[in-house]
């Protein structure tokens, strides 16, 4: 075991965070997990709250915290498109004064700082795969534009502290992510395909279902995140996390068909504004700089993502 830590991890009691935060209990450090339950949730940190070096604080990032740690996972923030868009000057706060005041942290301690950017900061994208030298085809003021726009001055910041004071940080690009405590009701494609074929529903696509995705298991995306925390100093990112294997949505809905054993059908509905065409990672860096390649196949995540929802519906 490496040295033990003391790590903040802010929308701790989310879905990534969650997992993230029992990873970092497990490798024996002390983390500070801080959320709003704005979308987490107590019940995704039940396992953990009677840990000797877990604790856990109701604190929302748009106003500072004062703390001491050794490193900062900063997670904070609704990331599915029906959450974000509630309140999306909200959205757009959590993200940039939550920068701020996260970055002001790290700047006071000397800590090590991630920040948990998007694969949204490409936009719709108008190169294949997403490399992270593409600058993005993002609209500024479509109805996504508070979360993509609010991860974009994010990762402006980030780059602005460490170049004029010197703040150590770490800028994560996450592609779609799926696994065990997902809401039901994100509006997300897996999230939403396996509810609905639980409930017997019929499976809702948007457009005709030939937009793409590339979808990463939590545990992967969990590792990729440490990795990055724990590489050299010099590397600071922008580093895309995700699948790199590439599937039609409409390929998703029948293979959640399969799996479940539904007798669901597709429901076509119109697609959202600016929603993107394809999304696929080129994870070129995240091999080479950090040693990191998912190894969950899909069908495997998705059977341990279909229990976990036959167990809590």
């Amino acid at each position: 075991m490496s040295a033990r830590k003391k790590i903040l991890v802010t929308g701790g009691a989310g879905f990534v965070g969650s997992h993230l935060c029992g990873r970092l209990v497990e490798d024996g450090h002390e983390v500070l997990c801080v959320d709003n339950f704005f979308t987490g949730s107590r019940d995704n940190i039940l396992r953990l709250i009677d840990k000797p070096h877990f604790e856990l604080m109701r604190h929302d990032v748009t106003f500072p915290l004062y703390v001491e740690v050794d490193e900062i996972y900063n997670l904070a923030c609704p990331a599915s498109p029906i959450h974000y868009q509630m309140d999306p000057v909200q959205t757009t706060k959590t993200s940039v004064h939550g920068a701020i005041n996260m970055l002001g942290l790290a700047k006071r301690t000397k800590a090590k700082i991630l920040q948990a950017s998007t694969s949204e900061v490409y936009g719709d994208p108008e190169v294949h795969p997403q490399g992270e030298d593409y600058l993005g085809n993002v609209n500024a003021i479509g109805p996504r534009g508070c979360y993509d726009e609010g991860k974009r001055c994010a990762e402006t910041l980030f780059f602005d502290y460490h170049r004029q004071y010197g703040v150590n940080i770490r800028v994560a690009r996450i592609f779609n992510t799926y696994g065990p405590r997902m809401h039901p009701d994100d509006g997300r494609v897996v999230s939403n395909f396996i509810v609905q074929a639980l409930k017997g529903q019929p499976i809702t696509i948007y457009g005709d279902g030939s937009q793409t995705r590339s979808f990463c298991f939590v545990d992967d995306l969990v590792d990729g995140l440490v990795r990055l925390m724990d590489a050299d100093d010099a590397i600071t990112g922008p580093i895309n996390l995700g699948n790199p294997v590439e599937m039609t949505i409409r390929d998703l809905a029948e293979q959640v068909i399969r799996m479940t054993g539904a007798k669901s059908e597709l429901m076509e509905k119109p697609l959202p504004g600016d929603d993107p065409t394809q999304r696929c990672p080129d994870i070129g860096r995240a091999k080479t700089q950090l040693g990191w390649v998912p190894g969950v196949a899909l069908e495997d995540g998705l059977k341990k993502t279909i229990q976990y929802f036959k167990d809590t519906l």
